[in-house]
């Protein structure tokens, strides 16, 4: 028995405009929850931690996620060697309990804990993480960060199959059922941050055998992270439960989490405000409209982490095979227009991919990133004079497909004024759900599309390894040989400063290519109580392990 149900999405309701929140307007709310009967649900029972999730996710199997929701329900099901450290986000052990590193820096050597299992009573083994990576690695499976396994010998050979040596298998093994040996191409500074990350999670293979397609929505699907999954109910809710036979158990502050797919700012505040929500943690979650209102409350919480919103080009449609033709319409935004106008929270407008603050990282110069003289004159050197015989030209983004207009969608209204008045194009917009979003920019089914990264860690470099030929996330078909030559040798670069260097050349590189257009660098915003909500650190990389969260007994 499955547990994917299906369900409407029921909740659709919007803050009247003007300030202030009307009692009269909250308790004709509250009568119509009441009637709806939607909190709790028909077992009766509120879970303990209720949290607004943003969109549906694609799956729970970590070998395919790629968004922050989808891999704030993964990490709550299933840990790796290493897990994250929920006020600093730094690396600490998880399913390992130490680690050993050789003189050389390339060969790791991990203990698991004694006594771990999995949620089935099975012990969790060495082989389990042995063919959970090699599961993550085969080519059948496409998995979209299979990149991130690179740093380890003979991965990128398996993966893409390039090589006779390739079946040999990848640098990774299981020396005896406790200890696990890694061996890297190179030292890499950031390889236990990688193994944090949902992709070198256990998972259970015993269970993938016996349903290679839909073993993680079986009953009873075998865990090896903080929580077991209980349902999970399309455009409803997914339901977690503490994890008896999980390590450490006995931390695992609330028994009872859920996640809510809400993509609908105005529906997520709704029901934070009605208490059926404990937190709202993604960006998009918070109307835009009444910012300025919530702003002055001790519940809105905002701080500085890694976070990107950008364009990518397809680079594989003319004209946007031109870089010329890409760098105009990019000189053609106005940033701060936007940020001031549709963001409102105090984002940056980006005049780089990387983020300011990275660690060890500087880009040392501000381009410029707003100038409509310089972007006719390049759009005029690609033939395209006051835009005469320009191609109809499509901008694409992901949205719900009811409720008001999402800031997506409203930058992309914006960018479509600003190239008709800069460039005279004529832009169309295109709105689709995010799974199919998702496919379509994978695919390179688009012309021009809406994008974002966050920082997996960090580092420069999981902002700039994303667009290298081989990475399955470039979703651009640019490739610069030049590019990939300099982030391979960062790589393989241990000194900070001489590292720093190439990194800056690589991604001065990727700007004057412009395969991408950054727009904005995200600011934190979440709303919870700190006086009943506890276990939310705010920290750089915006990661918050739900073992970690609880909500005081009795509010």
């Amino acid at each position: 028995m499955s547990k994917i149900r299906g369900r409407a999405d029921i909740f659709n309701l919007r803050i009247p405009g003007g300030s202030g929140l009307p009692c009269i307007w909250m308790v004709w709310v509250c009568v119509l929850f009441a009637a709806m009967g939607c909190r709790p649900g028909p077992e009766g029972r509120r879970a303990d931690l209720v949290i607004a999730n943003s969109v549906e996710p694609e799956s729970l199997d970590p070998v395919f996620i790629t968004g922050q929701a989808d891999a704030r329900v993964v990490e709550s099901l299933f840990e790796g060697l290493l897990r994250i450290d929920p006020e600093s986000a730094a690396p600490v052990p998880g399913l390992a309990a130490s680690w050993t590193v050789s003189e050389d820096s390339r060969v790791y050597t991990f203990s698991l804990r004694p006594g771990i299992r999995w949620s089935d009573g099975r012990p969790i083994t060495a082989m389990d993480f042995e063919k959970s990576w090699k599961r993550a690695l085969d080519p059948a499976n496409a998995a979209r960060y299979a990149g991130l396994m690179f740093a380890i010998e003979g991965a990128e050979a398996f993966h893409t199959r390039r090589d006779e040596k390739a079946e040999s298998g990848p640098g990774f093994r299981a020396l005896d059922d406790q200890t696990f040996e890694v061996r890297l191409v190179e030292p890499r500074s950031y390889f236990l941050h990688l193994l944090t990350m949902p992709i070198f999670a256990a998972t259970p293979a015993h269970a993938i055998l016996e349903s290679p397609i839909r073993w993680i929505l079986e009953e009873d699907v075998p865990v090896s992270g903080a929580y077991c999954l209980e349902w999970w109910r399309l455009n409803d809710s997914i339901r977690v439960r503490r994890n008896p036979l999980y390590w450490d158990n006995e931390n695992t502050r609330s028994e009872v989490v859920d996640f809510l797919p809400i993509s609908n700012p105005s529906t997520a505040l709704n029901l934070y405000l009605m208490g059926d929500v404990d937190v709202i943690w993604d960006k998009d979650l918070v109307p835009t409209h009444v910012v300025d209102e919530l702003m002055g409350r001790d519940d809105f919480h905002q701080f500085d982490y890694l976070g990107t919103y950008f364009l990518r080009f397809n680079t594989t449609l003319k004209p946007f095979d031109d870089p010329r033709v890409r760098r105009a319409l990019s000189l053609a935004i106005d940033r701060e227009r936007i940020t001031l106008r549709i963001t409102r929270a105090g984002e940056k407008p980006a005049a780089t991919f990387v983020p300011s603050g990275t660690h060890g990282y500087d880009f040392g110069r501000t381009p410029v990133i707003h100038n409509p003289s310089r972007a006719r004159q390049l759009l005029a050197e690609a033939g395209y004079p006051d835009g005469k015989g320009f191609p109809p030209v499509e901008y694409y983004f992901n949205g719900a497909s009811s409720g008001p207009a999402s800031n997506h969608q409203k930058i992309a209204v914006e960018l479509q004024a600003m190239w008709k008045e800069h460039l005279n194009i004529q832009v169309k917009l295109k709105k689709n759900e995010w799974k199919v979003f998702l496919v379509d920019q994978e695919s390179l089914n688009y012309q021009v599309s809406r994008s974002s990264w966050i920082g997996d860690y960090n580092d420069a470099n999981t902002f700039l390894e994303i667009f290298t030929s081989s990475e399955s996330n470039n979703r651009t078909g640019w490739k610069n040989s030049q590019f990939d030559a300099l982030i391979d040798q960062a790589n393989r670069t241990l000194d900070g400063d001489a590292r720093e260097s190439l990194l800056r050349q690589a991604e001065f590189i990727l700007l004057e290519e412009a395969p991408i257009a950054p727009v904005y660098f995200y600011k934190g915003t979440h709303m919870f109580d700190a006086n009943r909500v506890h276990g939310i650190h705010f920290n750089i990389l915006d990661r918050h392990p739900v073992r970690a969260v609880s909500v005081s007994p009795g509010h």
